[in-house]
C-alpha cells in the first residue's frame, strides 16, 4: 500500500496572489509547508500538484529544486489534477493538503492516516465538522474513492474542491477525527494578507525549528493575543462559498480606492458580499461572470452604454478593423472628421464639434469653452454632470446642494475652496428659482439635463431657452445619459428646444469610449482661446465605433424599440404593484426606466429583488436600461421571476414576514456616505 500526500498549490490565487511563494524567514511559504509535511512518518511520497500554465513556472522550478515530485495539470479541474497525480504515483491512499496551510502538523497528519486505516473507511478528515484550527485541515481517502469521484463528479464546485462528491455521497464510508476541545475558531491558514502576517509572526518565533506542534502554537496565542487577532474577522472556509468575482472584489478593495473606477459599478451598490462584480464576457443582453455563470442583464446595461446590446457584431467588427489597421499614429484619424460631420447633420443648429472619450471630460470641456465664450465664471446647473472640480464646487457652500442631483451625501473634499459660489444649482421644473439665481448672480452659463426623472412642465425648457437668449447666457444641454434613447440624437429634438451646446457620451459608441461636445460656431471657436487637449482623444477606436453605432441605430430605429420596451416594463411594474397593493413610483425616460417602493424599507426591498433575481439568473435592481436585445420573451421571463418577490414584499409590509429574515447579507448602499 502506498500513501501519497498531494499538495495543491498555485500562484494565481484571486484573494492573495503568489501567496505560496511569499517569503517567511527567508524561505518561500510552500517550502516551509513541505519541510513540515516531510516529517510525517506514514506518508510514503509527497507530490505537489500545480496548474500547467506559464504563470506557475516559478513554482514548478522551486518544487523541483526542493527535490519533491511535481505534477502539472488542469488549473480549474483540481479533482482531475489529484486523480492524475495519484494514478501516476500508484497511490492506494491519498492525503489531501492545500498549499495555503504552512502550519500543517505532521503528527496530526500521521494520526489521521492511522485512524483511517484502523477503521477501514473510504474517507477520513478532521473537518466534518472542524474542531482543529483552520490551517490544519487534512483529508485522507482511498484511491478508489478518488477515482469514483473523478468519473462521476459533474458540478464545477465538485471538480474545483476535489472532495465534495466523496463527502456528500452516501456510497462512501466516512469518519471525522475530532479534537477533545473545539479550536475551530482559530485561523492559521493563508487566504488574506492578515493571515500571512500572523503566520509570519509564528514562524519567526520558532525558526529555525520547524518541528513545533500545533499545541505549542496555542500556547503562543496566550502570550501574543494581538498576533492572533489580526485575522479574527475572517470566516473559516469562506473561500468555498465565494465566487471568483467576489474574491477578486475583496482583493481590489485593498489596492484600489473604493475597489473600482466607477461608483455605480461597486458591488455594494447592488448586493454587498454576494455580487459577482466582474464579467468574463458579454453578448446581447447577457453577461457571464468569472465562474461562467450566465445572467440576463435587466439592470443598468453597462451604465447605459449599450443600446445595441453587448458585443454588437457590426460595431465590434468596425473596431477590429481599426485594431488591424492601427489605432494611433503621428497623424490624426480621419474618422474624427466623419463623426463631427455626422453629429452636425443630426443637429443642424450646431456647426462645430470637439471629441473626447468620457462624459466627465466632455462636461469639463463644454464648461471651459462656455466660460471662455461668455467671459463669465458662474454656472447655473440642474442635474448630474460628472466628477470634476467645476461641478463639485456646487457643494462647497452647502454639502446638500447636490443631494437632488444624484449625489446625496457628497463631501467636496479636494475641491479648491475659492471655487465656492461659482456653481449654482436649481431644481428641475422650478423656473422661478432659476430666474432668481440669474437676478442675484452674474451667470454666464446654464447647464442642465434635458430630462432625467421627470417630464418638463409648464414650458420649462422653452422658458429657459428664452431666458438664456435674453440674458446672453450660453445654454448647454447635457445629453450624456439621455442622448439617442428617445430620439435619433439629443432628447432636446423631442421637445423642440435647441441649446447653444450639447454633450453626448454613453450610447454614442455602444460600449466603446467616445464623447462629443457640439455647439454653435461662435461659441465653439472659443476653444482656440484656451487650452483643451489630450493625447488619447485622438485614438481611432472611439470615433470608428461611434460611426458604426449611429449607422446601426438609424437602420434599426433603436430609439423607438427601446422606448417601447421601457414603456412595457413600466406598465408591468405598475401592474404588479396594483396586484399586491404596494405603492410604486416610476421615474426616468422609458428607455432607462426605474421605480421605487416609497416605504421605510425601500433599500432592503431593492436588495431583496437583486438577491432573489440573481438566483434565477437575472441581474435586476429597481431600474432597467433597455437595449434592443431585450426581446418580449426576455421581458416576460423577467416579470415571471419578479412577481413572487413582490409577493414577499407585500408580506413584509403586512407584517406576515420580516424583511431582515429574508436578506442573506448586508443591505445595498445608496449615495456616498456609506462607501468609506
Amino acid at each position: 500500500m502506498t500513501t501519497v500526500a498531494i499538495v495543491q498549490a498555485r500562484l494565481g490565487s484571486l484573494r492573495f496572489p503568489d501567496k505560496v511563494m511569499r517569503l517567511i524567514c527567508g524561505k518561500p511559504m510552500i517550502a516551509l509547508l513541505l519541510a513540515r509535511l516531510s516529517k510525517a512518518r506514514k506518508v510514503d511520497k509527497i507530490i505537489v500538484a500545480i496548474p500547467k500554465n506559464k504563470r506557475d513556472d516559478p513554482l514548478a522550478a522551486l518544487v523541483e529544486n526542493l527535490g519533491f515530485t511535481l505534477y502539472r495539470g488542469n488549473e480549474e479541474d483540481v479533482l482531475d489534477r489529484y486523480y492524475q497525480a495519484a494514478k501516476q504515483a500508484s497511490a492506494t491512499t491519498v492525503v489531501r493538503i492545500t498549499g495555503d496551510c504552512p502550519l500543517i502538523d505532521f503528527n496530526l497528519v500521521d494520526q489521521i492516516i492511522e485512524h483511517f486505516h484502523q477503521c477501514g473507511v473510504d474517507y477520513a478528515a478532521n473537518t466534518i465538522p472542524p474542531t482543529y484550527p483552520d490551517g490544519l485541515d487534512t483529508e485522507v481517502f482511498t484511491f478508489k474513492a478518488l477515482e469514483t469521484a473523478w468519473k462521476n463528479a459533474k458540478e464545477p464546485a465538485q471538480r474545483e474542491h476535489v472532495t465534495p462528491y466523496i463527502k456528500n455521497n452516501s456510497q462512501f464510508t466516512r469518519l471525522n477525527y475530532a479534537n477533545d476541545i473545539d479550536c475551530s475558531n482559530e485561523r492559521w491558514t493563508v487566504d488574506e494578507a492578515e493571515d500571512f502576517a500572523l503566520i509570519n509572526h509564528i514562524f519567526e518565533c520558532f525558526y529555525p525549528n520547524l518541528e513545533f506542534g500545533w499545541d505549542t502554537i496555542l500556547k503562543l496565542r496566550d502570550t501574543h493575543p494581538n498576533w492572533f487577532n489580526l485575522n479574527k474577522h475572517l470566516i473559516r472556509d469562506e473561500g468555498a462559498s465565494l465566487g471568483k468575482g467576489q474574491k477578486l472584489w475583496r482583493r481590489a478593495k485593498k489596492i484600489i480606492p473604493g475597489g473600482n473606477m466607477l461608483l455605480s459599478k461597486r458591488a455594494e451598490m447592488f448586493l454587498p458580499e454576494k455580487w459577482p462584480a466582474y464579467f468574463s464576457r458579454a453578448k446581447g443582453c447577457r453577461v457571464w461572470d468569472l465562474d461562467d455563470n450566465e445572467y440576463i442583464d435587466m439592470s443598468i446595461m453597462g451604465i447605459g452604454t449599450n443600446v445595441l446590446g453587448y458585443g454588437h457584431p457590426e460595431v465590434d467588427a468596425a473596431v477590429r478593423e481599426v485594431v488591424n489597421l492601427g489605432n494611433m499614429s503621428t497623424f490624426n484619424c480621419p474618422e474624427e472628421v466623419y463623426l463631427a460631420e455626422r453629429l452636425i447633420k443630426l443637429h443642424p443648429w450646431s456647426s462645430m464639434v470637439r471629441l473626447a472619450r468620457t462624459g466627465g471630460e466632455a462636461n469639463a470641456i463644454a464648461i471651459r469653452i462656455a466660460r471662455c465664450a461668455s467671459r463669465r465664471d458662474k454656472v447655473a446647473i440642474c442635474g448630474y454632470h460628472g466628477w470634476h472640480d467645476w461641478y463639485l464646487a456646487a457643494n462647497l457652500g452647502d454639502e446638500e446642494n447636490l443631494n437632488t442631483h444624484l449625489l446625496p451625501g457628497l463631501e467636496p473634499n479636494g475641491v479648491p475652496k475659492n471655487l465656492s459660489g461659482s456653481v449654482l444649482p436649481f431644481q428641475y421644473n422650478d423656473y422661478v428659482a432659476l430666474e432668481r439665481l440669474i437676478k442675484q448672480h452674474d451667470v454666464g452659463v446654464i447647464k442642465m439635463e434635458v430630462s432625467r426623472n421627470s417630464e418638463p412642465k409648464d414650458d420649462f425648457l422653452q422658458k429657459i431657452r428664452k431666458l438664456a437668449t435674453e440674458k446672453d447666457i450660453i445654454l448647454i444641454f447635457d445629453e450624456c445619459t439621455s442622448g439617442f434613447r428617445q430620439t435619433f440624437g439629443g432628447l432636446h429634438k423631442h421637445y423642440g428646444v435647441n441649446p447653444d451646446m450639447a454633450i453626448f457620451s454613453k450610447t454614442l459608441g455602444n460600449g466603446y469610449a467616445i464623447s462629443a461636445v457640439i455647439g454653435r460656431k461662435d461659441i465653439m471657436e472659443a476653444a482656440q482661446n484656451t487650452f483643451i487637449s489630450s493625447t488619447f482623444w485622438t485614438e481611432r477606436i472611439g470615433p470608428s465605433a461611434a460611426l458604426k453605432t449611429l449607422e446601426v441605430m438609424e437602420r434599426e430605429r433603436s430609439w423607438e424599440k427601446i422606448t417601447n420596451t421601457g414603456q412595457t416594463i413600466g406598465q408591468g411594474w405598475l401592474k404588479l404593484a396594483n396586484k399586491y397593493g404596494l405603492p410604486l413610483e416610476i421615474s426616468g425616460l422609458a428607455a432607462m426606466i426605474g421605480f421605487q417602493i416609497p416605504v421605510a424599507n425601500k433599500l432592503k426591498y431593492k436588495t431583496l429583488i437583486t438577491q432573489e433575481m440573481m438566483k434565477k439568473g437575472i441581474l435586476a435592481t429597481n431600474s432597467v436600461y433597455v437595449c434592443i436585445d431585450h426581446a418580449p420573451s426576455i421581458v416576460e421571463q423577467y416579470f415571471a421571476e419578479l412577481e413572487p418577490i413582490f409577493s414577499l414584499i407585500k408580506a413584509c409590509e403586512t407584517g406576515d414576514l420580516l424583511i431582515d429574515n429574508l436578506l442573506e447579507g448586508p443591505v445595498c448602499h445608496e449615495g456616498f456616505k456609506r462607501l468609506n
